[in-house]
């Protein structure tokens, strides 16, 4: 018992360890891979219908347009300057929301986002959403916010093989990111809850609905300030 003890110690040391280390690290280096993109290249590569796209190009948040950061933060997280990795209002509400039997709402934070697609898998269960919260609060920390923001928007899925706001600007508008304008900026956003069925290059009348509200919701906000 002690023997076990002792590697589970060591297990958890090591844990916390490798977790600090790399939120550190990615404070100051771009994150090239996550694991999100190496399933997604697992299950391309195992489909022979399929051919293995992976296509992403890593900018800094200065290359970047200001309204790329406007309209993710209306589209998804209005508060995210304000909180510190958790919208506890959000969160009571897709509670009760889910309680009653409506459609399914997580209240999740740019900052969740960010952390569950830099460092962890797509999956619905207490122990994934436990190191969510555990991640989030670590990038809230070692991070400031205009840095989540720049991983956010470089490591997010935006189609098929498809990674960060660089390389969906050249797949879709061919254009850099930085000259993307209000209106691109808020279509690419308003496809993100679902990036591989809906597309900016065929939107839907639903995409169209939600582009004109998250337009609304950046005239009506303060500028967030990121980008150029």
């Amino acid at each position: 018992m002690k023997i076990l003890l002792r590697f589970i110690g060591k297990i958890i040391l090591w844990f916390f360890i490798l977790s600090i280390g790399f939120t550190i690290l990615y404070r100051f280096v771009p994150v090239w891979i996550t694991p999100l993109m190496v399933i997604r290249m697992v299950e391309q590569s195992m489909d022979e219908k399929r051919e293995v796209r992976f296509k992403k190009d890593w900018v800094s948040i200065e290359d970047i347009s200001r309204h790329m950061a406007q309209a993710v933060v209306a589209a998804e997280d209005q508060k995210f300057l304000d909180h510190f990795g958790f919208d506890t209002e959000a969160i009571q509400k897709a509670m009760e929301n889910n309680q009653s039997g409506k459609r399914i709402r997580g209240g999740s934070t740019i900052s969740n986002q960010t952390a569950k697609n830099v460092f962890l898998w797509p999956a619905r269960n207490y122990l994934r959403k436990g190191l969510e919260a555990y991640f989030t609060l670590l990038i809230e920390v070692i991070w400031s916010k205009e840095r989540i923001m720049e991983v956010y928007l470089n490591v997010i899925e935006m189609g098929d093989g498809i990674y960060g706001v660089e390389a969906a600007a050249q797949q879709f508008y061919h254009k850099p990111a930085s000259q993307l304008s209000r209106g691109e900026a808020a279509m690419m956003a308003a496809i993100l809850p679902n990036p591989l069925r809906w597309s900016p290059a065929k939107p839907t009348g639903y995409n169209y609905r939600r582009q004109a509200w998250i337009l609304r919701n950046m005239n009506n906000l303060e500028p967030v300030g990121f980008g150029k």
